[in-house]
C-alpha cells in the first residue's frame, strides 16, 4: 500500500510560512543588533586585527605542530603587548605637549600684543591678504589676533578633552580595550571557521565565493597597507621635521598629520605649510627653507610609498577614501578611519563583482574588479 503524500500547500499556506520567517528573522535580527551594538568597537577592533594576524597565525600554528590555541594567545599577548607599550607612552606624551599648547594659547590672549601681528604685514602674500581684509570688510590685526588666538584655544581645549583617549579611546573604555584583546584570542582562533561559515551561507558557487572573498581579502590590505601605514610614515616625518627646526610640540602636530593624511585633497600639507609661514615671519629662513623641502618630501612619500605597499592588490578609489573616512568617523568613531573606506570600498567590488558574474553567465563581455569597462554601442 503506498504512503498517503500530504497535499501541496496552498498560496495562503505558502503566503504565511514566508511572512512568519521575514518576521521572525527581522525580530532576531534585531534583537541581535541590540546585543552587539555596546560591543561595536572592540568587535570591529578585533576583527581588523585579528584579519591582519591571519598569514602571521597560518605560519606560526604550522611552527607549533597546529597547536591553534598557542598560536592565537602568543599573538594576543604580542598584540597587546606592542599595543600598550608605546601606544600609551605616545599617549602621555600627546596630552602633555597639548597642554602646553594650551597654557601658550591662553598666555598670548592673555599678552595681547597686537605689534607681533603686525609683522605679517612684511610678509608678500600675507601682507597683501591682510590689507585687502582691512580695505574689503574693515578688519583690524587686532581683531585677526583676537579670533585666531580663540580658535586656537577652542581647538587646543578640544585636543586636550581627548588627551590621552586618543588612541586607547579608539576602542572606547580600558573594559573595551580588554574586551577587544579578549575578542581577538577566539578571532584569531577561529577566524578562519567563521569566515568558513560564513562562505556557506552565501548562495553562489564555490568558485565564484573563493573569487570574492579573495578580492574582499585584497580590498581589506589594500586599505590598510596603501592608506594607513603612509599616513604613519608621513605623520613620523611631519614630527620628525618639527622636532629639527625646534617647533613645540613636534608629536601633536605629528599626530594631526597623519590624521590629515587620511583624508585625500587635504594631507599634510594643512599642518606644515602655517609652521613654514610662523619661521618665515620669525625671520628664521634656514629652517623655513629646510620644513619646507622637508614637508614636499613627505607628500612625495605618499606617491612612492603607496603604490609599492599596494602594488599586486586591488586599488582603492579616491573618492571612496574621501567619502569613507569622513563619514567613517562620524558613524563609527576611530575605527571608521579604516571601517568607512573599506565599508565602501567592498559595497562596490560587490557591485562589480556581480555585473562579472551575470556578464560572464549571459555570454557579454566581463567587466573587472577592479575597473570599470564601458560598452560599445551596437551599429
Amino acid at each position: 500500500m503506498e504512503p498517503e503524500t500530504s497535499p501541496p500547500p496552498t498560496p495562503d499556506e505558502v503566503f504565511y510560512a514566508r511572512t512568519f520567517a521575514l518576521l521572525t528573522l527581522f525580530g532576531l535580527g534585531f534583537l541581535l543588533y541590540q546585543i552587539l551594538l555596546p560591543f561595536f568597537a572592540p568587535l570591529a577592533w578585533a576583527g581588523f586585527i585579528a584579519f591582519l594576524l591571519i598569514p602571521v597565525h597560518a605560519w606560526l600554528a604550522g611552527k607549533l605542530h597546529g597547536r591553534v590555541s598557542v598560536s592565537a594567545a602568543l599573538l594576543t599577548l604580542a598584540t597587546l603587548l606592542i599595543l600598550v607599550g608605546p601606544l600609551t607612552a605616545l599617549s602621555a606624551a600627546f596630552a602633555a605637549q597639548v597642554a602646553d599648547l594650551l597654557r601658550g594659547a591662553q598666555q598670548l590672549a592673555a599678552d595681547h600684543r597686537p605689534t607681533e601681528l603686525a609683522d605679517l604685514a612684511t610678509v608678500p602674500v600675507l601682507g597683501k591678504l591682510l590689507a585687502w581684509l582691512q580695505q574689503s570688510f574693515d578688519v583690524t590685526l587686532d581683531q585677526i589676533q583676537g579670533w585666531a588666538v580663540e580658535g586656537a584655544r577652542t581647538v587646543l581645549q578640544f585636543l586636550a578633552s581627548l588627551g590621552g583617549k586618543i588612541f586607547l579611546g579608539a576602542v572606547g573604555t580600558v573594559i573595551g580595550f580588554v574586551l577587544t584583546m579578549f575578542l581577538l584570542f577566539f578571532m584569531i582562533r577561529d577566524g578562519q571557521q567563521m569566515a568558513a561559515t560564513l562562505r556557506a551561507l552565501i548562495p553562489s558557487s564555490a568558485e565564484n565565493k573563493g573569487r570574492l572573498f579573495r578580492h574582499l581579502a585584497a580590498v581589506t590590505r589594500a586599505m590598510v597597507y596603501g592608506t594607513g601605514i603612509t599616513a604613519l610614515a608621513q605623520g613620523a616625518l611631519v614630527s620628525i621635521g618639527f622636532a629639527i627646526v625646534g617647533l613645540p610640540s613636534p608629536i601633536v602636530f605629528g599626530v594631526l598629520a597623519a590624521l590629515f593624511a587620511l583624508v585625500p585633497m587635504a594631507g599634510t600639507p594643512i599642518v606644515w605649510v602655517p609652521a613654514v609661514l610662523v619661521l618665515a615671519v620669525q625671520q628664521r629662513c634656514v629652517a623655513a627653507i629646510f620644513l619646507l623641502i622637508w614637508g614636499v618630501m613627505v607628500v612625495t612619500i605618499d606617491n612612492v610609498l603607496r603604490p609599492y605597499l599596494v602594488s599586486g592588490r586591488a586599488d582603492v578609489n579616491t573618492l571612496t577614501v574621501f567619502i569613507g573616512v569622513l563619514g567613517g568617523v562620524s558613524a563609527f568613531g576611530a575605527i571608521g578611519v579604516f571601517l568607512g573606506p573599506l565599508v565602501l570600498a567592498l559595497v562596490i567590488a560587490l557591485i562589480r563583482f556581480t555585473l562579472e558574474v551575470r556578464q560572464a553567465d549571459t555570454g557579454g563581455p566581463a567587466v573587472p574588479a577592479g575597473k570599470t569597462q564601458s560598452r560599445k554601442r551596437r551599429s
